[in-house]
């Protein structure tokens, strides 16, 4: 929009400034004409050669010479004063044909302001909107994470109630090692889901992203390695399959469950080394693996061949760093992550432990970040220099930035 606002601006400038131009030029032809004057010098002649004429008959013969070149002058003259009188009337109709075009312009002039507004208009009323609706989303996860909070404060009272019964309980009042592990935990699962629910969006947009995997799936237990806020249980719950969810995440495991999904507390190796063999019909996971160390990832693979059915699936999604936009965007905002994996090696790890028909599903690509085509001759300006600015932004952002803070 700003390009084009700045087009919009330059456009009215240049027709401004032809329009000054031409009434400028319009202003000096207009002085130039004097036609009363040349109207006066006609008559002054016509009237002269009439009196010439009229008193001819009382000259003398042998004055016809001077008679003679007295009305050859006269003609001369009138006809120098009707010269001048076209001249002037060509300068009236040039004149005219300039107010004519002068018109024209000045209607060109008034549209494009009428554009240049219309644009700045939009600008302002698209900022507007823009800022309501990031308010309005950042009041909806400062809601969650309020509600978030008000449970944790019930959580920790339990937790201190307990605390203090121990140290009630021991002479030497030592903090139990379990118990302050538990606290610390707890908090740093809150923490967590707390960046969760701001930057990876809310759940209805997670749950439609997570929808294109519900076809691979129809019968028998399925296991959601890294449930989180249990998206992808639901999407089977209301397909009728029997689906459980796997997190360490305890704030996340007791989410689930109040939404009446069957959920698990545990670390997703454990939990899988744990399970009967071929007991499983699925198994998927979701923005999990790019925070689990190589040698881990590898166990858990294993595992997850181990303990699936024969024709059973297993589905592992993770951020694409072949994308610099997912690169840069999601992956490096999250600083759990333990570090990207290529599509390329994922698929040579389930091959390499046993999987058959291997396949890369690229979900959808970033429409809103993509660049534009060029549709039409005049705006290929415009859009060109929208995408080099998207470019740039990708490209060349700032290599440095600091974040401040006050006390309050």
């Amino acid at each position: 929009m700003r390009r084009k606002i700045e087009s919009l601006t330059q456009k009215r400038q240049e027709l401004e400034k032809e329009f000054q131009q031409r009434l400028q030029k319009l202003k000096k032809t207009v002085a130039s004409i004097s036609p009363s004057e040349a109207y006066a010098n006609l008559n002054q002649q016509l009237s002269s050669l009439l009196e010439t004429s009229s008193s001819s008959k009382k000259i003398f013969k042998k004055k016809q010479s001077r008679k003679d070149f007295s009305l050859l002058a006269l003609l001369k003259n009138l006809v120098q004063a009707q010269e001048k009188i076209h001249e002037q009337n060509e300068k009236i109709i040039a004149a005219l044909s300039q107010i004519d075009d002068l018109f024209l312009r000045f209607q060109n002039l008034v549209d494009a302001k009428d554009q240049e507004w219309d644009a700045l208009s939009s600008n302002h009323v698209g900022l507007i909107f823009k800022s309501l609706e990031w308010r309005v989303e950042k009041l909806a996860v400062e809601t969650q994470d309020a509600k978030l909070l008000v449970k944790k404060l019930y959580f920790l009272r339990d937790k201190l109630d307990a605390l203090i019964q121990e140290l009630s309980a021991h002479e030497s009042k030592s903090l139990s090692t379990t118990t302050s592990h538990q606290i610390l935990n707890s908090l740093k699962d809150a923490a967590y889901v707390s960046f969760e629910n701001r930057f990876r969006g809310d759940e209805a947009q997670v749950k439609e992203a997570l929808s294109r995997y519900q076809g691979f799936f129809e019968r028998g237990k399925v296991v959601d390695l890294g449930c989180g806020r249990g998206e992808f249980l639901e999407i089977l719950q209301e397909k009728g399959i029997e689906a459980e969810g796997i997190d360490l995440n305890q704030e996340m495991v007791e989410y689930c469950r109040e939404k009446g999904l069957t959920c698990h507390q545990d670390d997703l190796l454990a939990w899988l080394v744990n399970q009967p063999d071929e007991s499983l019909a699925g198994i998927f996971s979701s923005q999990v693996i790019e925070h689990l160390p190589p040698s881990y990832l590898r166990q858990l693979i294993q595992q997850a061949y181990f303990k699936l059915a024969p024709g059973g699936k297993i589905i592992l999604e993770t951020i694409n760093p072949t994308s610099v936009f997912a690169l840069v965007q999601i992956y490096f905002l999250d600083f759990s992550h333990s570090q990207p994996i290529h599509p390329l090696a994922l698929q040579f790890l389930l091959e390499n432990h046993g999987f058959e028909e291997v396949r890369i599903l690229y979900g959808p690509p970033p429409q809103d970040e993509q660049l534009q085509t060029l549709p039409s001759p005049e705006n290929r300006a415009e859009i060109f220099n929208s995408n080099i600015d998207k470019l740039n932004k990708l490209l060349f952002a700032p290599l440095n930035y600091a974040v401040t803070g006050v006390k309050s």
